[in-house]
């Protein structure tokens, strides 16, 4: 874990802050590359993931940006009303699930809403080594849309397109037509709300984008299905044949943990994958947003904070 100090928070737009946050001890934080997250240790106890957006190079501090989300289990409302300047943190260091291909032969990069963090960390580097891109930024007004006047002025201003809805509709965005020239050296990075997302890689593979070429980040996990469709089913331990059952109204991690079995939690919506463990037998029931869809076909894995099983029984390696 590293300490870290709150140096300032800025109000950035409508519903949203930044905060830099540097080293209590040291001069350098651990080195990051574009689309990386840290774990953030709030001070009511409750663990978040926020992406870096500042650029790779800059060792001295992180940037992050927090929505204030209506829907807020806790973590964002802390940030906002208890973490301040001069706040100290407890923080993870940098990990990254959402790489650039630094291969591509050209990058098309996605924003929706506060999914500018993590893309907005990949044009800075894009721009620095020179690579082409274009970046698509959506929001509902100028007004509600992080880091806008930053990106005004930055120097990669002339390959930034804003999409806002209250605007004409000569700007808004038009998927099909900037997909529309797929190309084997081609790649697609998206953040944002669900339903953008879902309609921007949907948008591609109609326009025969191939699925290798698509990369994504989720920031929310889908809705979930109701207690009385999800059902209850048993799981065993492999290293002590321990059964436990799992009732419909309670996730496999809550019944770990309630047994003593310490897993690693972060997220608890199956977007992040740090409680990922591997499953012997059985037939998971994938409800998370982080394996890829070979991963949950190979059913040798699940995500026990959300997903659920098919089958009346999983053993896990645990």
């Amino acid at each position: 874990m590293i300490e870290v100090v709150v140096t300032r928070k800025h109000r950035e737009a409508e519903g949203i802050y930044s905060f830099e946050l540097a080293p209590v001890e040291g001069s350098m934080l651990p080195a990051f590359s574009a689309g990386s997250h840290i774990d953030v240790h709030l001070p009511n106890g409750l663990v978040r993931q926020y992406s870096l957006c500042n650029h790779p190079e800059e060792c001295h501090r992180y940037l992050l940006g927090v929505l204030l989300d209506p829907a807020s289990r806790g973590g964002s409302q802390a940030m906002h009303e208890h973490v301040h300047e001069g706040s100290r943190l407890r923080i993870s260091e940098p990990r990254n699930l959402f790489p650039l291909e630094h291969a591509a032969g050209y990058s098309v990069l996605f924003a929706g809403g506060i999914g500018i963090t993590p893309i907005l960390c990949m044009a800075e580097r894009l721009a620095r080594i020179g690579a082409p891109f274009e970046l698509h930024y959506c929001g509902r007004s100028a007004g509600r849309m992080a880091f806008i006047e930053y990106i005004r002025h930055s120097p990669f201003a002339d390959r930034v397109h804003v999409h806002v809805d209250d605007g004409e509709e000569s700007q808004r965005l038009d998927a099909a037509q900037v997909l529309s020239m797929p190309a084997d050296d081609r790649h697609l990075y998206v953040c944002g709300p669900n339903g953008f997302m879902e309609h921007v890689l949907g948008t591609a593979r109609e326009r025969g984008w191939a699925e290798a070429q698509l990369h994504r980040e989720y920031f929310a996990a889908a809705a979930a299905a109701p207690a009385s469709e999800a059902g209850g089913f048993e799981v065993q331990l492999a290293s002590s044949g321990l059964c436990l059952q799992v009732p419909a109204d309670r996730s496999v991690a809550q019944v770990l943990l309630e047994a003593g079995i310490d897993i690693p939690l972060s997220c608890e919506q199956g977007i992040c994958g740090t409680c990922i463990t591997r499953v012997l037998e059985g037939e998971p029931d994938h409800r998370d947003m982080f394996l890829t869809d070979a991963e949950r076909a190979r059913n040798d894995q699940f995500t026990p904070c959300c997903s659920r099983a098919r089958s009346a029984r999983l053993v896990l390696d645990l």
